[in-house]
């Protein structure tokens, strides 16, 4: 398995698949093209750009600012057209992206299709990743069979393939996502676009203040959760975990739990590596994406993500640990990706906040237990893929069913 670092991107909203992916893939595109003009010694430059989006990219390109992340790469550059085709989907993944270059007399300088992948990452059909394989095993059976056998637990094994680098890495992580939290909860109006969605957070903080512990507790939850999600449709800078559209879980969870029991940053980090080992499990044998398997991608990994950190701190056991985090994808299967008017605001902002209070009970549920169980993570990662490949396409990230038409 790749590194963690894949898991947690510090990044502009509101998408990791729609605007995050093709930004990068537009700033590997004008490397490429510029390489080929000094390879074949051109004279002239780049006069144009065009990118043609497929499938679900164009459906809900517009809502997600897929546009406005090309062209903000692109057009300093050169003149850039975007080609919007939703009928059409290529065959390697529902996120297709073609870019074209020209030069003088309209001649093509390069011509390259790329897909995004979900979580910022980008793919090429029939081209293997180069990132390197940090992590031996890739299934939680695997691991968690290896703490059972050496004492150790989660965040050791991340410790042991990444090597001391990515403690370094995970606290820039977790002043991003505090961050992001409080610009939330001083932000106030109306997000962007077209649905009139109210900022929350600052709300529901204020409310939480007046309730007895158990409610406040759960009431800041959501709050934490909306802080991040608003900023997040609103554009602006946040942590992937393990995608853009739900990226509010696990700083929601960990904040909270930071700010209510007085764990250690230490140990924040922790959590935030063994979380970040669940979701790169799902990522490796099934998808992060919305377009590919639905929100249960999204939500249903953040909150398995979210669930596995909030036991670690707690001091549940590898097993209660792999419970807890089951149980958050478990009860995420078949969730629809279906955003009103392709933006991640509705239903995307509130699911963050409900997953991030399912994250808790997943902890309290597992707590419970001896940790064991019938399912295990691993087999619901599996059918969590198969689910996804069920779901008709109208369910998944293009704006054609479930709540996005209503």
């Amino acid at each position: 398995m790749e590194s963690i670092r894949e898991i947690y991107k510090i990044g502009h909203g509101p998408s990791s698949s729609h605007t995050m992916g093709p930004r990068f893939a537009a700033e590997r595109f004008i490397k490429r093209v510029r390489d080929v003009i000094k390879f074949t010694h051109r004279s002239g430059g780049i006069k144009q750009f065009e990118v043609t989006l497929y499938g679900s990219l164009a459906a809900t390109g517009r809502g997600h600012l897929t546009d406005v992340a090309l062209t903000d790469i692109l057009k300093p550059v050169a003149p850039t057209r975007i080609v919007w085709r939703p009928d059409k989907f290529l065959p390697f993944h529902p996120n297709g992206m073609n870019f074209k270059a020209y030069g003088d007399h309209d001649n093509l300088i390069d011509d390259w299709t790329v897909y995004s992948v979900g979580g910022g990452d980008l793919a090429e059909e029939g081209k293997p990743s180069y990132k390197p394989q940090l992590y031996k095993m890739s299934t939680i059976d695997e691991i968690l069979h290896w703490c059972e056998n050496t004492g150790k637990t989660y965040w050791e094994y991340v410790d042991e393939c990444e090597g001391a680098g990515i403690w370094d890495y995970l606290a820039t992580v977790w002043q991003a996502m505090v961050a992001s939290i409080k610009r939330g909860l001083d932000e106030e109006g109306v997000l962007p676009g077209p649905l009139g969605v109210r900022r929350k957070a600052a709300s529901y903080y204020i409310h939480a203040q007046g309730y007895n512990e158990s409610v406040r507790s759960r009431g800041l939850t959501y709050a934490y959760a909306l802080a991040v999600s608003e900023e997040n449709a609103a554009g602006h800078l946040i942590v992937t975990a393990p995608t853009c559209g739900s990226c509010g879980v696990m700083p929601a969870v960990l904040y909270h739990l930071y700010n209510s029991k007085n764990f250690s940053t230490r140990r924040i980090l922790r959590a935030l590596a063994t979380a970040g080992l669940f979701g790169n499990v799902v990522k490796t044998n099934a998808s992060i994406s919305g377009a590919e398997v639905g929100c249960q991608g999204e939500v249903g990994v953040a909150c398995a993500m979210a669930s596995a950190a909030a036991t670690q701190l707690f001091g549940g056991s590898p097993a209660q640990i792999e419970y807890a985090a089951e149980m958050g994808l478990e009860h995420h299967l078949g969730l629809t990706c279906d955003p009103m008017c392709g933006m991640v605001q509705i239903p995307c902002i509130e699911r963050n906040a409900y997953a991030a209070a399912r994250a808790l009970d997943a902890n309290l549920y597992s707590s419970f237990s001896d940790g064991t169980h019938r399912v295990s993570f691993d087999k619901v990662v599996r059918v969590m893929k198969q689910t996804g490949k069920d779901l008709p396409s109208l369910y998944k990230e293009t704006s054609e069913g479930g709540l996005a038409v209503l």
